[in-house]
């Protein structure tokens, strides 16, 4: 299989990036989330370059609130404007980043993009067979979409640690490195106590499939960059 045909049994799923989850006033904002939107950005320019199907994953809840989690419904009805209602500015993608032609959207209203939806129909009509996770966040809806990529059985599952973020550091860090993982490093360059960028680092997860976590999207092995 020549590099084209590789890329294109790959789709990038980018997860919640929308104004309500990572801008300042948004209301259910994810505090590392401003912070990885650069990341983000090239993220997807770099699975453009490549060819990669890129997959919009987005919340959109109805105004009323009737398919929402029990303990946010809360927040929605008369008078209310709860968030990623649809057609709300806070179901918006941030700036810098666009659906184009070709790209798929995806709404859920749970935290896995698989959950409810028809993403995994999709995915095998076009023919992909791994997934590259980045948005936010991550104890939530990027690993509840990673445990479910694992259990459809995806060749590879692929979160970006620098293009993925929680509340805090300390949140996303644990999560990536959950204490069920078996963290093993078979090439790396380790550049801090995070190592804020290593080469491939698998984390076998109780589920016995394997799950690379990419501490960059950029960083080369061989003059090839990983994403």
């Amino acid at each position: 299989m020549d590099m084209a045909d590789k890329w294109k049994k790959k789709a990038l799923l980018v997860i919640d990036m929308q104004k309500d989850f990572i801008l300042e006033d948004g209301l259910m904002r994810v505090d590392g989330g401003e912070a990885i939107v650069p990341n983000v950005i090239e993220a997807v320019e770099v699975a453009r370059r490549r060819g990669m199907l890129i997959v919009w994953v987005v919340r959109e809840h109805d105004p009323l609130g009737r398919d929402v989690e029990l303990f946010r419904r809360h927040m929605y009805g008369a008078g209310k404007v709860g968030p990623t209602s649809k057609g709300s500015v806070g179901a918006e993608l941030v700036d810098g980043l666009v659906i184009h032609e070709g790209d798929y959207k995806v709404v859920k209203t749970r935290f896995s993009a698989f959950f409810a939806t028809n993403l995994h129909f999709f995915l095998q009509t076009e023919g992909i067979d791994s997934v590259v996770i980045i948005g936010v966040q991550t104890p939530n809806c990027v690993r509840q979409t990673v445990f479910d990529a694992v259990e459809l059985d995806y060749k590879s599952v692929t979160v970006i640690v620098d293009a993925t973020a929680a509340a805090t550091p300390e949140v996303h860090m644990a999560t990536v490195c959950a204490p069920y993982a078996l963290i093993h490093i078979s090439q790396g360059d380790v550049h801090s106590a995070l190592f804020s960028c290593c080469m491939d680092c698998y984390v076998n997860v109780a589920y016995a499939a394997t799950v690379c976590i990419l501490l960059s999207a950029f960083c080369p092995v061989d003059g090839i960059t990983l994403m």
